[in-house]
């Protein structure tokens, strides 16, 4: 099979990431920091280290690095911890469901006002959140990568303008994570959330909240932590605030290997997949009947529709004679398909790693111009 459904979760893993998934899994079965023997210590230095390695690459502290078991989980902990209740929340049209549906919960119970940013462009989004600042927000998130279009959208920025103030901003990374720098203190960012399972290499079952040396949050999730165990309070201290219960340690020390193939490959995967995202877009538009929402990116997201064809059916053709995996519909963003119109059918996304080959990418955009034919 060609697999381009890489935005969903990665489709290639370094062998050295499944080598020590397997080796965790087989002979490290120890609950880390819950006892001293060998075992369990091991596994407690295997989070220390990916823990170390997180905050470099993200420009934050060790003890500030959370492991969630997805993104959605990292969004949860973050929107809850904050707790901008009786104030207005500041959004935007490029947000995931992991962003929108715990704010619009808060929303129908009368928690906050939601104010969602909209603009023509990504690039004016700094400027129109700062238009909607005023002294009853509480709080800021913004996506750093849509899952649907692959636009970038500007972080930096919108941490400069919100430096000034005393509003918390929260970053949904999932798919920016591993393709582009993300830094919570340069940055101004309150808390990133990530996947580990996407741009960062790791296995499903992993994901990061990272907070900034100035961020508080409370709890999501009660229980053991390994530590303080006659106190019946939460512990204060970071990290074992935020992380209760067992902890997913093979999906960790799957996530070190994957840290550690980012660290070295970054940069140059970002530009193979916005050169390959370049090229696709350029063959797609060459097809009649055939629209394109996706501009070059460095996350390897192509979203395009074919007049006249539900997007479900153009993914189901690919799958079945081609041999070509996709995701359609509405990739769990409905905000931006209704400011795309495109909410009735949804889009196909094919969303490329560089283990992808030309020729792969050849070979889908031939089916794509053979559906398009008919």
């Amino acid at each position: 099979m060609i697999y381009l459904d890489n935005a969903a979760t990665g489709g290639f893993k370094p062998s050295i990431v499944l080598q020590t998934a397997q080796n965790v899994m087989r002979y490290l079965c120890a609950n880390p920091s819950r006892s001293s023997h060998r075992l369990a210590l091991t596994g407690a230095e295997i989070i220390y280290e990916t823990r170390k390695r997180a905050a470099t690459l993200f420009g934050a502290k060790k003890e500030r690095i959370i492991f969630t078991k997805n993104c959605t989980e990292a969004l949860n902990t973050a929107i809850f911890g904050i707790n901008p209740m009786g104030g207005t929340v500041i959004t935007t049209a490029y947000e995931h469901n992991s962003v929108l549906r715990p704010l619009y919960s808060l929303k129908q119970r009368g928690k906050i006002n939601l104010a969602i940013a909209d603009t023509n462009n990504v690039k004016d989004l700094p400027k129109k959140i700062a238009s909607m600042l005023n002294e009853k927000v509480k709080l800021v998130v913004v996506n750093a990568l849509s899952n649907v279009t692959g636009d970038v959208l500007p972080i930096s920025e919108i941490g400069k303008i919100l430096k000034s103030t005393n509003v918390p901003f929260i970053v949904d990374g999932a798919q920016a994570g591993g393709h582009i720098p993300l830094n919570v203190e340069k940055e101004n960012i309150s808390c990133l959330c990530l996947a580990g399972h996407k741009g960062l290499y790791g296995i499903m079952g992993s994901g990061l909240l990272i907070l900034n040396s100035k961020t508080e949050i409370s709890p999501l999730i009660y229980g053991g932590t390994g530590t303080e165990s006659l106190n019946l309070e939460q512990p204060c201290c970071y990290p074992e605030k935020l992380e209760s219960g067992t902890q997913n340690l093979i999906s960790i020390a799957a996530l070190n290997e994957g840290l550690k193939y980012v660290e070295r490959n970054q940069k140059s995967f970002a530009e193979i997949l916005y050169k390959w995202t370049d090229w696709v877009g350029k063959e797609l538009k060459k097809i009649k009947k055939v629209k394109v929402y996706s501009a070059p990116n460095p996350a390897g997201i192509v979203s395009f529709d074919i007049q006249g064809i539900p997007s479900g059916e153009v993914a189901d053709i690919l799958n079945g004679e081609f041999d070509v995996a996709v995701r359609s519909g509405l990739h769990c963003a409905p905000l931006i398909h209704k400011k795309l119109k495109t909410e009735e059918n949804g889009l196909t996304r094919a969303s490329f790693s560089v283990q992808n080959t030309e020729r792969e990418l050849a070979e889908f955009c031939r089916a794509v111009n053979v559906i398009a034919s008919r």
